[in-house]
């Protein structure tokens, strides 16, 4: 996938223009992760799911996935039967697997390519769920409908992440919890960031290194945040807030493609597990009793 990287935004666009942006780009550049453009089969055809989701899945094979996709933190045997909320569908692995448990799954995106995607993915595997097309930052459902509201890397998207927080908190009942993923300040990436993009191009003559951090990402903007930052900001709204670091064998080995393939060929399991934990380029927010 060729990631289009003109949809840059500048610091003084509105939240509405960082909203529209973030949709556009989104649009353009779905959420598929073939960023070398490897994948030519036709989209939304059922090779070409499978063979998104393996790269997705190898991915995050290091914090993720046991039996089945994502069962190390998504709590799949409590989702049968439960009323469930995903904030940023993408191409719909996670809304399949919820609803596969049988998890009541509501699916919401920003943009109308991942809508399709997800509902082409469930007709596809005989599997029912409500997919709509809304903005997180207001969404439009009753308060505390939800027993359980999942979001993979998107609320960091956003133009206000904390009304999306917010949000969350408040179409939960007293007893749901969430789990949300975000970019992380302190990983492997930011890191790698700030040394090539920041220093040694002389990045900090032009702009501010949370500038620099985001240019340097995928999507239109992004925040990333240290654990500290990040549990404040749903402790505003949960009672009970806690947070991992995640990441992927990139993080763990930061090196060139060709030379990490052959260090992952000598580099045991155990040590690659350890290193994402500590340095991964995600932080895993698990937050319950909303306020």
């Amino acid at each position: 996938m060729a990631i289009d990287k003109s949809y840059k935004r500048s610091e003084e666009l509105s939240a509405v223009e960082v909203q529209r942006g973030n949709s556009a780009w989104w649009t353009r550049n779905p959420m598929a992760y073939d960023w070398a453009g490897k994948i030519e089969l036709p989209r939304f055809s059922p090779e070409w799911y499978e063979a998104i989701d393996a790269e997705f899945l190898y991915g995050s094979r290091l914090f993720a996935t046991s039996q089945q996709s994502f069962d190390r933190i998504i709590p799949i045997p409590e989702l049968r039967g439960a009323r469930v909320l995903e904030i940023g569908c993408g191409m719909g692995l996670h809304t399949q697997t919820m609803a596969a448990a049988g998890a009541e799954v509501t699916a919401v995106d920003l943009t109308s390519t991942a809508i399709e995607a997800t509902r082409r993915r469930l007709a596809l595997k005989g599997l029912r769920a409500q997919v709509l097309q809304c903005d997180a930052e207001n969404l439009p459902f009753s308060t505390g409908v939800f027993d359980f509201v999942w979001s993979w890397g998107v609320i960091h998207h956003s133009s206000r992440t904390a009304r999306i927080v917010r949000e969350i908190a408040r179409v939960l009942n007293r007893s749901g919890a969430c789990r949300v993923m975000v970019y992380n300040r302190e990983g492997m990436p930011a890191r790698i960031c700030f040394i090539r993009d920041y220093i040694l191009k002389a990045g900090f003559v032009r702009r501010s290194f949370e500038e620099t951090l985001y240019r340097s990402c995928d999507g239109f903007s992004a925040r990333f945040y240290v654990r500290e930052q990040i549990e404040d900001v749903f402790r505003a709204f949960f009672k009970d807030v806690s947070s991992e670091v995640c990441g992927q064998e990139s993080d763990a080995i930061p090196l060139p493609s060709p030379l990490r393939r052959w260090a992952l060929s000598i580099v045991p399991e155990r040590y690659l597990s350890k290193a994402q934990a500590k340095r991964g380029a995600f932080i895993f927010i698990s937050a319950s009793g909303p306020d």
